[in-house]
């Protein structure tokens, strides 16, 4: 892939609700391979590549990443904040941070006397941008304004790291599998809003253009570093392919279909059991009278702080599987899918998995 793609993506501001920038960095790369690109109510970029099929699959992955709004700015021109999304206040703690309008500023917190780094709270913690009274500090910066990591793509061999990988790394995926795919179906790759706070963005783009088949791309934990809870994930060892997490149990026939893709093409894959963390695959699952959805996701070590770690082997190998689903064949005579190019299982509207043979 693209370094150049992947770097722009990272690095444009984005937390959630304030999508704008990032959805402009990832609109470029999608649009020549569109035949219509779009934003939705929500804020959700819409890329709609046209088919024969007369069938529907929608991709889905979030631009948002996580951040810090302010709720508050004190005497001395501190800024009091809160956390959008998932953000660990320890982690927080001593970190350089940018506003939209590129002010930047770095977290500390208070009470360092009375206790530890690892006993740090929100209600401790706060942004420094170099002022000295609330007044100051009001010309650079209002109420309700939001903050993110300030993101340093960092070549580790065959892996990277930086800040906001989640979600946007597998943004980069499906707009490289755009560029990439052979598919007779129309695919809807859509970039959803507000994941990191809720799942919001994903559902109503859904319930828009009800799509026969979803995939959702997202990371995922890992269980190969230093005393870490038990997961048989591993970075290198390819994407995953996911069973569950806590908001979503994937229809086994949707995850052979994925499995049947990787195993068609030889492309390695794992699979994945989250024990907590959800995704928009559970959001636009539960979608109108319910949608086939499924997830692949990039083994990620380190979620959730600005140096969130993936190895590209299983970047690319997620692009390849991604475009190997999206070339199988849809037979117009069954509600869903037909999972391989050469054994044609049927996925019929009742779930039930069959071959030609068998019909």
């Amino acid at each position: 892939m693209d370094t150049t793609m992947i770097k722009n993506i990272l690095g444009a501001y984005g937390p959630s609700g304030r999508e704008d920038k990032a959805a402009e960095a990832i609109k470029q790369y999608v649009a020549p391979y569109a035949d219509e690109v779009y934003r939705d109510a929500m804020g959700n970029l819409i890329a709609h590549k046209r088919g024969t099929s007369g069938k529907k699959i929608m991709l889905s992955a979030h631009m948002d990443q996580i951040g810090f709004i302010v709720v508050a700015i004190d005497e001395k021109g501190f800024l009091r904040v809160a956390r959008v999304g998932g953000v660990n206040p320890i982690i927080a703690t001593a970190r350089e941070v940018v506003f939209e309008n590129g002010i930047k500023g770095v977290t500390y917190f208070e009470n360092t006397a009375k206790h530890g780094v690892n006993e740090a709270t929100f209600n401790e913690l706060y942004i420094d941008i170099g002022c000295a009274s609330r007044e100051e500090a009001e010309k650079k910066v209002a109420i309700g304004d939001m903050a993110v990591y300030v993101t340093n793509y960092v070549e580790l061999g065959e892996r990277a790291a930086c800040g906001a990988m989640d979600d946007r790394i597998c943004c980069a995926i499906v707009a490289e599998a755009m560029k990439e795919m052979k598919s007779e179906h129309d695919v809807y790759a859509v970039f959803t809003v507000q994941e990191e706070v809720g799942c919001r963005g994903g559902s109503p783009a859904a319930y828009a253009i009800e799509p026969d088949l979803n995939i959702s791309l997202d990371v995922t934990g890992v269980g190969d570093i230093p005393e870490c809870s038990r997961m048989a994930v591993s970075l290198g060892c390819g994407p995953t392919v996911k069973v569950m997490d806590s908001s979503v149990i994937v229809p086994p026939v949707v995850r052979a279909f994925i499995e049947a893709a990787a195993e068609e093409d030889g492309i390695p894959y794992q699979r994945e059991v989250l024990r907590a963390g959800g995704t928009d695959t559970g959001a636009i699952q539960r979608t109108r009278g319910g949608i086939l959805s499924g997830c692949i996701s990039v083994p990620t070590r380190y979620i959730h702080t600005p140096v969130e770690t993936v190895d590209m082997k299983d970047v690319d190998n997620a692009v390849k599987l991604l475009c190997a689903c999206l070339s199988f064949r849809i037979d117009p005579d069954v509600d869903i899918c037909s999972l391989g190019h050469s054994n044609h299982l049927l996925i019929t509207a009742s779930h039930k998995v069959r071959t030609n043979t068998e019909k």
